[in-house]
């Protein structure tokens, strides 16, 4: 039996258990800050959009990622509900 940290809702993924929730606030958290730190010293929207793109990018493949391979799918909620 696979870890179902997350649910599959259309082309999201909601945190399903405590470890979803916790995996998804670091994500946010390490967004946060990476734009808090970049925006300090850019001089424009531009500058701060270049600069953190990249890491925005990663962060968020990464829980993507993450996401898809323990998540719950609907296949498997069919399939668990047909057989009852």
């Amino acid at each position: 039996m696979k870890a179902q940290w997350f649910k599959k809702s259309g082309w999201i993924y909601i945190p399903a258990s405590f470890t979803g929730i916790f995996i998804s606030i670091l994500t946010f958290a390490f967004c946060l800050t990476v734009f808090i730190a970049i925006d300090r010293h850019s001089h424009s929207v531009s500058d701060t959009l270049y600069g953190i793109f990249p890491y925005f990018v990663s962060a968020f493949t990464l829980l993507f990622w993450i996401a898809s391979n323990t998540c719950t799918d609907r296949s498997e909620q069919k399939n668990k509900i047909s057989s009852i």
